[in-house]
This record gives structure tokens, sequence and C-alpha cells, in this order.
């Protein structure tokens, strides 16, 4: 058993947020797929912890670790919120990645935080060794509201993922735009790229092999800049599936299914407003 999990010396009746993992790798890669930015605001509820990561109010990604993922989770208020380097906080959660232990050991971690103005404490365990990072924490910003109501979606597709990676993999993603057609007619729907060496798509019949769900209501062409996108491939490549949709603004969200090695479930979502929004063809 690892040290960490027979708890530490502290007083740890001093934290109003306390969490355990025995594998600190299946935390660090969830929230690598959301690093396009040095700083995160992190909320911890009841449900577990959100990270979420912002650029030019246009993209937000947010990663979600539910309650459940870790082996001990305690939090004494309703919510705990706070902004940290997340470029740090990664470098910390990975400072044993170069050592040479054997196939099967794990890196622990207890995450420990006592509230407003006080830096995060992270506790790794890994052969033994306990190192203690301390990373000072700062004023939490608001975080941008992209009112992304399921009542407003208008289309939805579940696909397997390698669908996605399908279509980044032949469009052309030098382009400077990536247009979604969603309809419930054909193409039903439709991935294209514009950029200066012309155009190309990629169609899949709502009963593609890789499709899980399709329901479109109406038709939808919706461009967004594809600069905005690209770090959203970080999730994709660690997914198994992507859950596609768009509201009446024409509003995208990605919500990527990514299953750890433990086999437990997280998830990235992207949310990314439309650089164009074309007219919906009845």
């Amino acid at each position: 058993m690892p040290l960490l999990a027979q708890g530490l010396p502290d007083d740890e009746e001093q934290y109003c947020l306390v969490a355990s993992l025995d594998n600190v790798r299946n935390l660090s890669t969830i929230l690598k797929a959301i690093h396009f930015r040095e700083y995160a605001t992190c909320v911890a509820t009841d449900n577990g912890i959100r990270v979420t990561v912002e650029n030019a109010k246009c993209v937000q990604a947010n990663a979600f670790i539910q309650a459940d993922i870790f082996r001990e989770f305690i939090i004494k208020e309703e919510s705990v919120t706070f902004r940290i380097n997340f470029t740090v906080l990664l470098d910390c959660l990975s400072i044993f990645g170069s050592s040479s232990m054997p196939a099967g050991t794990y890196t622990a971690l207890r995450m420990c935080y006592q509230g407003y103005g006080h830096p995060l404490i992270l506790f790794l365990e890994e052969g033994g060794v306990v190192t203690v990072c301390k990373i000072n924490t700062q004023e939490p910003e608001e975080t941008l509201d992209f009112d992304f109501s399921s009542t407003n979606v208008i289309n939805k597709v579940i696909l397997q993922s390698e669908g996605l990676r399908e279509a980044f993999s032949e469009l052309d993603m030098t382009s400077d735009v990536f247009q979604i057609t969603m309809s419930p007619d054909k193409p039903y729907f439709r991935l294209s790229t514009f950029g200066n060496g012309g155009s190309s798509h990629l169609d899949y019949p709502k009963d593609s092999d890789l499709m899980e769900a399709f329901h479109c209501s109406q038709t939808q062409v919706n461009r967004y800049k594809i600069s905005l996108l690209k770090p959203s491939t970080k999730a994709l490549v660690l997914s198994c599936k992507v859950s596609i949709r768009t509201d009446n603004r024409g509003f995208l969200s990605l919500q990527y299914m990514i299953r750890n090695e433990d086999g437990q479930i997280c998830f990235v979502e992207y949310y990314c407003c439309p650089d164009e929004v074309s007219e919906s063809e009845s």
C-alpha cells in the first residue's frame, strides 16, 4: 500500500479539499488534453473537479474528473474555486515521469487545499519516495458562460472517435476554416475545410458504422476557426466516443468520452463560437 494511502501526519482538518489517487497518470492524462493556456480555473464540488481553460473568449475547454475516480475525495464546502498556473501543475504531476521504476509501479497523489489565499499542496509518492509540491493559487476569474443549454440544441451526433480522427487526418487542417454541415437529409453529416489550397469534404451517412446516434431536426451549416479547434485534438486522440452538438446560435459543443487505464470514464468538453454562421437551409 502506498504511504499516502496510510494517511499523512498533518492535521487534515485544516483542509477544505482533499483528493487522493493511486495512479496520478489517470489525472494528468486528462488534464494534458486541455492544456493550451498557461492558467486554468479549478472548481470542486461534491460531484468532483472541473478544470476550465479558455482562449480569446471564443473557445472553452472543460475536463470533468468525477469524485468516484478518486480513491478519497473530501470537500467541506459547497464549492471550492481557485485559479492556478496550469503548466506548473502538470509539471508537478509528472515529477516522477522520467524515473525508471519497474512496470506496474504508479505514482500516488494526495492533493490538499486549505482555502482562499493558500497554495494547492501535492503529495506525490513513488517507490516509497514522497515529494511535496506547493503551488500558489490566485483569485479565480469569472469563466465564460456559453449558455449552451440542451433545450437549445438543434442537432446532435455521436461518433466513434476514430471517425473524427479520420476526418482530421484526411482534411486539410492547414486551412483557416472548418465547416460542419448537419442535416436530416443528405449529406446528413459533412465535415469540410476551406483554405488557400481549395476545399475538401468528408461525408458520413447517418447509418454509418461509426455513427452511434444521429438526431438532426434541421439543416445547419456552421463555420469555425481551425486554430480554435486544433487544441481539442489532444482529447480526441485519447477518447473512444465524441458527441457533436450545435445550438440555435451555431455554437459548437464537442464532448469527448475518455476511458482511463482503470476503465473509469472521464469527460472533456470543448465549446467554440462560430466564425461565420451560414443561413440554415429549409
